[in-house]
Order: C-alpha cells, then sequence, then structure tokens
C-alpha cells in the first residue's frame, strides 16, 4: 500500500501541481529546448507513475510484486515459475487491463492524431498544388490572396507557403528573416512535438498537464524557431516581420509564422536582457527598467491586445492611465486569412504601430 500511495501522490503531483509551477517558470523563455523536454518528461512520468498506482492498486497478490517477473509471473509467461502455481486466469488478465488501459490510451490517440494530421496535410497539399505557384528565389509556394500569411505545411511534401499579401508588405530582409523561422520548424519536426502534446490532451481531457504541456508547447516550439532565424538575421528584421503576418492564421495542419504568444515573442525577440514572465494583461506588465519604461511597456501591452482602447494622459504624476470613452471597442486578433484586405491591413497597421514602441523600449533600457 505504501508503493501505491507513493505512485498516486507522484502522479497528482506530476499531473496537477508541477505544471502550473513550470508554466510559470522564468527559465523556460531563456531555454525553450530545454522546457520542451521537460514538458514531455512530466507527460511521460505521469503515464508510467499511473499506469504502475494502478497495477499495484487492482493486482494484490504477492507474487505481482515482484517486479517484471512477478509481472510475466502474472500472465504465465515466467520460465521459474512454482510447479504447484495456478496458472494465469481470464480473472488475471482482466485486472491486466486497467493499467494496460493507461498507456494504451495515449498511444492510441497518437496514432489517431498523427493518421488526421496526415490526412489535412494531403489534403492541403493537394490544393496547393493547384492554386499555389513555386516560388524558386525563395525555395516556397506563392498563392494568390490579399491577406498576408506565412506558414509552412510539414510532411514528406514538406514547404513554405507565403501569400501575395505578404510578398507585398514585407521586404526582402523581413520574408527571409521569417521564411528561416518556418524552416527550422520543417528541419526541427515540430510538427511530431505537437502532435504528440494533442494526443495527451485527447487521452487525459481536463488534467493541468495536459492542457499547459499543449499550450506551453506551441509557444516554446515557436520560440525556438524564432532563435534559429535569429542566427542569420536581425532581430528588428523578425519582429517586424512577425507584426506583418499577425493578420494571417494558418490551417490547422501548418505552422504560422505569427503563430501562438505572438506579444510574449515580440518582447522577447526585442528584449532578450529582460527576464522573461507570462504577459496576459496590461496590469501585470514586468518592470523594465525605469519609471518612465514600465508605463511605456503598459500602454504597449493593452494596445496589441485590445487595439481599440485608447490611453489619454494621466492625470497626476504616478495617477493611473483612463480610457477615452469615444474609443471603439476592442478588436479581436489575429484575423484569419480569409478577411478583407482592408482589415488585414487595419490590424498590420497597429502592429507596425507596436514594434515601433517596443523599439522605444528597447533603446530606453
Amino acid at each position: 500500500m505504501t508503493t501505491v500511495l507513493a505512485l498516486a501522490a507522484y502522479a497528482v503531483l506530476v499531473g496537477a501541481v508541477l505544471p502550473y509551477a513550470l508554466s510559470g517558470a522564468r527559465w523556460t523563455h531563456r531555454a525553450p529546448t530545454a522546457a520542451v523536454l521537460a514538458w514531455q518528461g512530466l507527460s511521460l512520468t505521469f503515464v508510467v507513475a499511473a499506469a504502475f498506482a494502478v497495477y499495484h492498486l487492482v493486482l494484490s497478490e504477492q507474487h505481482v510484486h515482484d517486479g517484471i517477473v512477478g509481472l510475466l509471473g502474472t500472465c504465465g509467461l515466467a520460465a521459474d515459475t512454482p510447479p504447484g502455481a495456478s496458472p494465469a486466469g481470464a480473472a488475471d488478465f482482466g485486472l491486466l487491463l486497467a493499467p494496460a488501459t493507461i498507456v494504451l490510451l495515449p498511444l492510441g490517440w497518437l496514432a489517431a492524431t498523427a493518421w488526421q494530421a496526415r490526412r489535412e496535410r494531403q489534403r492541403h497539399a493537394g490544393l496547393l498544388a493547384v492554386i499555389g505557384a513555386e516560388a524558386a528565389d525563395y525555395g516556397a509556394t506563392v498563392v494568390e490572396h490579399d491577406a498576408p500569411a506565412v506558414y509552412c505545411l510539414p510532411g514528406r511534401a514538406h514547404r513554405v507557403v507565403v501569400t501575395r499579401g505578404a510578398l507585398d508588405l514585407l521586404t526582402d530582409e523581413q520574408l527571409r528573416a521569417v521564411l528561416a523561422h518556418e524552416q527550422a520548424h520543417l528541419r526541427g519536426r515540430h510538427h511530431l512535438v505537437q502532435i504528440a502534446a494533442k494526443a495527451f490532451t485527447r487521452a487525459f481531457p481536463g488534467l493541468p498537464l495536459a492542457r499547459l504541456a499543449r499550450e506551453q508547447t506551441a509557444l516554446l516550439l515557436e520560440m525556438i524557431a524564432d532563435d534559429r532565424a535569429l542566427r542569420s538575421h536581425s532581430r528588428d528584421a523578425l519582429a517586424t516581420a512577425m507584426c506583418e503576418v499577425a493578420a494571417g492564421r494558418a490551417p490547422r495542419s501548418a505552422l504560422g509564422a505569427g503563430g501562438t504568444g505572438a506579444l510574449i515573442r515580440l518582447r522577447r525577440i526585442l528584449t532578450p536582457e529582460a527576464g522573461p514572465r507570462r504577459v496576459t494583461r496590461a496590469g501585470g506588465s514586468p518592470r523594465l527598467g525605469g519609471g518612465a519604461v514600465p508605463a511605456a511597456a503598459g500602454g504597449l501591452l493593452t494596445a496589441v491586445e485590445d487595439p481599440g482602447r485608447a490611453l489619454v494622459p494621466r492625470r497626476g504624476p504616478g495617477g493611473p492611465p483612463r480610457r477615452d470613452p469615444t474609443a471603439p471597442g476592442p478588436r479581436a486578433l489575429p484575423l484569419p486569412v480569409g478577411r478583407t484586405r482592408g482589415s488585414a491591413a487595419r490590424e498590420g497597421s497597429r502592429w507596425r504601430g507596436a514594434i515601433g514602441s517596443i523599439s522605444l523600449i528597447r533603446l530606453a533600457l
């Protein structure tokens, strides 16, 4: 019973407590590759601990608790089974189904998720073969669409897709920076990691570890691709390109340059010396420096997350900003690819204003 309690306590700790601590850790944004491995390690050890806890709980006979030898003996497969021992019956195999289910459930969802993603990629690749045109200079497929978007389609027939709107908006340096970001996704086979995280979420819905692992893995993979692109391109070029294509949304089977957590990634790219934190609201923006810089950062976060909110000057020193009652309401970001060119241009202009504000913050540091 002590073993059961220890394994169960570890499963609860890994499944419901440690995920919140890891998602809020500051080091994960500085070392995204190690953080992805940490999330995968937590998922794997949760499955192993839960399976062995159930195994020890349902099979209470003494010979079953002798490790692998005891398990083989229960199944009638051990070579040194005592002559007088009763052979394994249907009840024993039925009891083994409980721990086996915990292991086979995520594996089954992994196979189903991988098959579904492969079908979606094949269907999208067939569509691109009809409407796309190859751009040999950039090694990408160009799609005639007004909304700026850049994404990669992984798999055997992998390719990087660029819309005409992105070609019109981005400079050559910016385009090559965002293409390097997508190529990093393809070389790292990041879609396989996302498939595994999605399958784990389907196998254990409602588990904090599953939900946070999927969210954080998507963000960390984008950061890994950002770091690869920054090896050969400037920070300003990549950040500006991200802002331009933030209005576009990639298909479900693809990885887009706008990607997950664009605001957090922008701050990480342009202010690498600042300690990474999870930023969700303007009031939770971290301290960047002197008194003027935190105020500028707070206003920037508010403007990006809520572009329709306008801040007017403070009433006095240290006073909070107040909202302009004549300002329009908030608009959702990012826009899907199917929006009109005018709406995409308006969202792009807001992001370009945000990039200018972040550049000012960099100069103030």
